[in-house]
């Protein structure tokens, strides 16, 4: 037994070594080819000379009031010279919903100008019913230049009084013309300020290794509405020769002070002449240090996360003294009077009957009900903890930059496939630990493979169909689909199916005490040892430590923030999986206290019922921060948050069920069986 036990321990952590390493040199060379000296992957700094055109990059329009995004020129807004053209874009570009297309904005470094127009469009009363809906849904154009989004700055006042300078992610499509919010003015000017850093080299150093030019380190865009006047009957070869005169925008001293605002006029026609401003500014910011404003939006932040921390390991230090206590003092105390050998044979018998987990030696190790399935679900889990561990190191190691966009998401990807290894090793030891019970090699192989990514993508494909048909932007194409399916053919499955054969040429885990062949009759449980209660109590403490933390990742998520702390989210990821550890081992101790040896499934789901809390947070969350109206937004909302509470579930259950699965192995191998 101890040799098993110990093969066991050691073969687990290295099986997760192995896949996390197979996946960090794989990403590494997807990465590495587009490195520059020793800049991170994807974050080289790009220099500009005078006078360089640069490309302004359209991307799509979200609002923090609901998950659903839509192309930019879903709006009659202004095209280019050629027609609007979409930019190639990553994996996780496309599966985020992403969509970057060129812009009617033309830039020059280092070269500002004043109301320049981008054309004149003639908008139906059915596209200004359209912009309207649009503009009550709070919805923002976003644009990009040099990897930076643009930002328009602004400025809040906390309780005390006291105003702070943020920003805010992209420009308001119009602003409202009354306190009811019902008539808005169209936001048709433009104001662009680029910031950048000048680096010259000339008559230093770096002058034969590094040419000079100006790096971009900030990109700020104010939007204002203003009603044009001109003269005459338009012409829209102006526009290409810069030579359109407007009363109310003059290129010398800009947008007139006094010019009238642009009302949006419901169920009419309308023409929108589109204008904007250029504006070079030079700042002593460091190119390394351009995102800093991006990432400190929420300047309470930093505050709410060590309260976050300071709570979370109030509730860990908690658990570990009932955990210490149960093992160093109550434990010991059975185990020392259970097995004193100078006893009378009816003084043990009498120690055996104190004591109720001593009682189930003989039962303890019956295998589950439906033991493969479980056996599936707890390699399962393994592959979601792997993949989240390595993630969020790789992130905090600084390798997932905010400019390399959709990064995170194919890293995770990435991951999750090359912990299928560890995934189906570790399921097919306890699948072959349950002899005897049903279990089925090539049944628990395939559900191990297909068991989380086969729901994640019939959930991600019916949303897909509804997104589809209401003509959103996180419409994944289909293409990408089959690419996605044939990249699990092709990669994840036959890592699940190595590691279930190299599973299974083990040695089966022997427990440390025989299973009597009758199985023990259960006695009548108290009210809060029953299933439900003690799983939903073993839920709780799990998700208070995570439920701070869990605010800011959904406001990143469905609120359209940089989420850039993964030194919090490791923490706090390290402390859950102690807690989950330790509640799960206090819940199985009191569970065989009362003589109830079914501990196996309620190990999982105890700790696992933190995605249940999990989803109910949410649902507050979607109720009090977001206001979604249409049922699209809403099945998007909820599909996508049971995949992170499934999600959440695996890893947390599968936690709960080592941890307890060593206890007991522990307390029941130190026991001495005549």
């Amino acid at each position: 037994f101890r040799e098993s036990s110990a093969s066991l321990s050691s073969a687990c952590p290295e099986m997760l070594r192995a896949g996390c390493t197979a996946a960090l040199v794989a990403i590494l060379g997807l990465l590495l080819p587009s490195t520059d000296a020793f800049y991170l992957p994807g974050v080289a700094p790009r220099k500009y000379v005078q006078g360089e055109q640069l490309m302004v990059k359209a991307n799509t329009l979200t609002s923090n009031l609901t998950p659903l995004q839509f192309d930019y020129y879903n709006i009659p807004f202004c095209e280019p010279k050629n027609g609007e053209r979409a930019l190639p874009e990553n994996l996780g570009e496309v599966l985020a919903g992403e969509r970057t297309e060129t812009s009617a904005y033309q830039f020059h470094t280092n070269v500002s100008r004043l109301c320049k127009t981008a054309c004149r469009r003639s908008w139906t009363p059915r596209q200004v019913d359209e912009y309207r809906d649009f503009a009550a849904a709070h919805f923002r154009a976003n644009m990009r230049l040099d990897n930076l989004p643009g930002a328009e700055l602004v400025v809040y006042r906390d309780q005390t009084g006291h105003e702070f300078v943020s920003y805010r992610l992209g420009y308001s499509l119009a602003e409202p013309s009354d306190k009811n919010a019902s008539n808005f003015y169209v936001n048709n000017h433009l104001r662009f300020t680029i910031r950048y850093h000048d680096v010259q080299t000339k008559g230093t150093r770096m002058e034969k290794i590094e040419e000079p030019g100006a790096l971009i380190v900030g990109f700020e865009v104010k939007a204002m509405s203003i009603d044009h006047q001109f003269e005459g009957k338009w012409n829209d070869a102006c526009v290409k020769k810069n030579t359109c005169e407007l009363f109310t925008c003059d290129p010398n001293t800009g947008p007139e002070p006094t010019a009238p605002k642009l009302v949006l006029k419901t169920h009419q026609k309308m023409d929108v002449v589109f204008t904007y401003d250029v504006l070079w500014v030079h700042s002593d910011v460091k190119w390394a240090s351009r995102w800093d404003v991006y990432l400190q939006m929420q300047w309470q932040d930093d505050e709410i996360h060590w309260f976050s921390i300071v709570n979370s390991s109030v509730i860990l230090l908690f658990l570990s003294g009932m955990v210490a206590m149960i093992m160093l003092r109550i434990l010991r105390k059975d185990l020392y009077r259970y097995n004193q050998l100078d006893q009378s044979e009816e003084a043990r018998e009498e120690a055996r009957e104190e004591t109720g987990w001593k009682l189930v030696y003989g039962d303890v190790f019956r295998p589950p009900k439906h033991a493969s399935l479980l056996a599936v679900f707890i390699g399962s889990g393994v592959q979601v903890l792997g993949m989240s561990c390595c993630t969020i190191t790789f992130a905090v190691l600084g390798f997932l930059s905010p400019s390399n966009r959709g990064s995170l998401l194919l890293v995770m990807i990435l991951f999750f496939v090359f912990m299928g290894l560890p995934a189906g090793y570790v399921s097919a030891i306890f699948c072959k630990m349950f002899k005897g019970a049903g279990t089925d090699r090539l049944k628990n192989t395939v559900l191990t493979a297909t068991l989380f990514p086969g729901v994640v993508f019939l959930i991600f494909f019916g949303l897909n169909l509804m997104i589809w048909g209401d003509q959103g932007t996180g419409a994944v194409p289909f293409g990408t689909l089959l690419a996605l399916l044939l990249f699990w053919f092709a990669l994840s499955l036959p890592l699940v199916f190595l590691g279930s054969f190299l599973g299974f040429r083990r040695d089966p885990v022997e427990p440390p005490v025989r299973t009597n062949a009758i199985p023990r009759q259960i006695p009548e449980q108290v009210w809060y040892m029953r299933s439900v209660p003690s799983v939903l109590m073993g839920g709780v403490l799990p998700f208070g430590v995570v439920f701070v933390e869990l605010f800011f990742i959904l406001s990143s998520i469905w609120q359209h923030r940089f989420y850039y702390l993964f030194g919090f989210m490791l923490l706090v990821l390290l402390i859950l999986i102690v807690t989950c550890a330790e509640i799960t081992i206090v819940m199985c101790y009191f569970q065989l206290c009362s003589e109830d040896y079914h501990w196996w499934w309620r190990s999982y789901v105890s700790s696992g019922c933190c995605s249940f809390y999990l989803f109910a947070y949410s649902l507050f969350y979607a109720k009090s921060k977001l206001q979604m109206a249409r049922g699209v937004a809403v099945a998007l909302y909820v599909g996508y948050m049971l995949i992170v509470s499934y999600s959440m579930f695996l890893i947390t259950g599968s936690i709960g069920f080592l941890a307890a699965y060593w206890f007991v192995r522990k307390i029941y191998g130190a026991v001495k069986i005549d």
